[in-house]
């Protein structure tokens, strides 16, 4: 068996509104794409913990998660810092998992998030 090590992954997306649909269509499409870019079964999740601007606040982005069968994945929200001027209705994510050593991570800016992280040319 391959020798395995901890890694973390991050992305963002943009919410097209405060409502309900809207977090979990986002959230959604997040989670797909950081599970793809990085092989990800959810047996090698650790942890995800997602962060939401304070003008998102209609659903917790873990119910899509759980909907994308995440169930024994431990989720966490909680609210990013209100920076004056930061990009709106923004969801992060940040995953924790277990991959063969020599994996490279590949994050996922999606949409206009894509502005929050310029420097990862790859997360685009």
């Amino acid at each position: 068996m391959d020798q395995q090590r901890l890694y973390a992954v991050r992305g963002a997306v943009q919410a097209d509104a405060n409502a309900a649909e809207s977090i979990l269509t986002a959230t959604t499409q997040l989670m797909q794409e950081l599970l793809e870019r990085n092989d990800l079964s959810h047996e090698a999740m650790v942890s995800c913990l997602f962060t939401t601007t304070e003008d998102l606040d209609a659903e917790f982005p873990a119910v899509a998660a759980r909907d994308l069968g995440l169930e024994s994945v431990p989720l966490l929200c909680s609210r990013e810092i209100p920076v004056p001027g930061s990009m709106p209705r923004v969801i992060r994510a940040m995953v924790h998992y277990y991959a063969p050593i020599g994996h490279v991570p590949a994050h996922a800016y999606l949409g206009a998030t894509q502005e929050l992280r310029s420097d990862l040319h790859a997360a685009q």
